[in-house]
């Protein structure tokens, strides 16, 4: 199980370039799926018969794509600039090593010398725009002979375990999902299910909407990672998401309010398993869920994650212990959907 999730966050999958994902989960997939499909925007949906066709047509969710970047121009001096793909913080870019376009050029991402930046460029935090790749050209015709604009940019970071029961990755926020949908489609279901593996969530939940306008169903369950806030330093609010303290489960988030009878039946779930479970504070950010809810007549949601430190960066951190608890319940409360 948790060789699966590392060898998931290994593949590079900038958003609408999750090719490699999609092919290592189709992979897996086909040999436990009952249908198998990749419709135009490169969502890979995914059915599998259960012990029932219930009354309610249940939908899973967790995409694929990674923050990343993409090459907007190259220099004269074979220097690569770029923009950022989906939410991506400035700090936490200088200096990290990527890989460049389908051939996997290695480059650093690079930024004027410290000794040579003036006062005031002393006191703010470096823009995207004044960084680029340094892929060790000489010249602009070195660089375009192995990378062109367009190409995208995926932070080299390998996975493994690390510190105290600890998963040290990049990518978990997205890929944490898809490991346990993977896990649930190796196992028998108590009722059919229909899994969407979507793309470019980190953009606007884009691939979601038409997944699930595809599959139309009654109800969706969205898995995936979501920011702890446990770290030295942090004025997050009591109550925030930590390590090592459970799956969490969101109420409302920046593009959701969750259907409330859906929330309490999980939460009863997991209360009735023993599992320890946090409540998400309300926050800016949205998921899949945000689609997947306004899809046609509404579909009724709720949302499993499990918590990462350092989110969306090069190097993120998940419990083991939550990332198992996590899939657990959401086993459970595929269960507890069927008996509805």
């Amino acid at each position: 199980m948790l060789t699966m999730l590392k060898e998931l966050c290994d593949l590079y999958g900038v958003a609408s370039f999750e090719d490699d994902v999609r092919s290592y989960i189709q992979t897996k997939a086909r040999f436990c799926a009952g249908g198998l499909r990749v419709d135009a925007m490169g969502n890979l949906i995914v059915f599998k018969q259960g012990a029932q066709s219930g009354q309610n047509k249940l939908l899973l969710t967790a995409h694929m794509d990674e923050a990343g970047l993409i090459i907007r121009d190259i220099t004269d001096e074979g220097y690569l600039k770029f923009a950022p793909v989906g939410p991506l913080d400035a700090r936490v870019v200088i200096g990290k090593k990527v890989s460049v376009g389908w051939s996997r050029v290695p480059g650093v991402v690079g930024l004027k010398a410290y000794h040579l930046v003036s006062e005031e460029e002393e006191k703010v935090v470096p823009k995207l725009s004044d960084m680029y790749i340094d892929i060790g050209a000489r010249s602009r015709e070195e660089a375009e002979a192995l990378v062109s604009r367009g190409d995208y940019a995926a932070f080299s970071t390998r996975a493994e375990e690390f510190g105290a029961g600890l998963l040290k990755a990049k990518a978990l926020d997205s890929r944490i999902g898809c490991a346990v949908l993977l896990q649930l489609l190796e196992e028998d279901l108590p009722m059919d299910c229909t899994f969407a593996f979507t793309v470019q969530e980190g953009v606007g939940a884009r691939g979601a909407f038409g997944a699930a306008f595809s599959v139309a169903p009654d109800i969706a369950l969205t898995v995936e990672g979501v920011s702890a806030a446990d770290i030295p330093g942090s004025d997050a609010p009591r109550g925030s998401v930590k390590l090592g303290k459970g799956p969490v489960l969101a109420a409302m988030d920046g593009g959701t309010v969750y259907d409330r009878a859906l929330f309490e039946l999980i939460r009863s779930t997991a209360e009735k398993d023993g599992t320890p479970w946090q409540l998400r504070p309300p926050v800016t950010a949205l998921n899949d869920a945000s689609a997947v809810q306004r899809t046609r007549e509404g579909v009724r949601v709720a949302a499993i994650a499990a918590p990462v430190r350092y989110a969306r960066t090069p190097s993120g951190l998940v419990s083991v212990t939550d990332y198992e608890q996590t899939c657990a319940l959401v086993r459970k409360s595929v269960e507890a959907i069927a008996a509805l």
